[in-house]
């Protein structure tokens, strides 16, 4: 089983290997900047889960847990 950006806690880093969504929703995750390479950090994450802040490229975004959990990592 791989890890994704889903399973990481606050604080914790990890290295995009791919995304696992094919069509529309992976093509709008790569034009914010989420591809394979990247180093990720999770910020916070939402009371209920739901939303995860990353940072990544020098920028804060905010991921649903279902996308978050279509971006393996290293």
């Amino acid at each position: 089983m791989s890890k994704t950006l889903k399973d990481l806690k606050p604080g914790q880093k990890g290295v995009v290997l791919n995304l696992g969504k094919k069509g529309p929703v992976r093509k709008r995750l790569m034009d914010m900047g989420i591809t394979p390479g990247v180093d990720v950090e999770v910020v916070k994450v939402a009371p209920l889960g739901d939303p995860i802040e990353v940072n990544l490229r020098g920028y804060e975004l905010s991921l649903r847990k279902d996308e978050a959990e279509h971006i393996n990592l290293k």
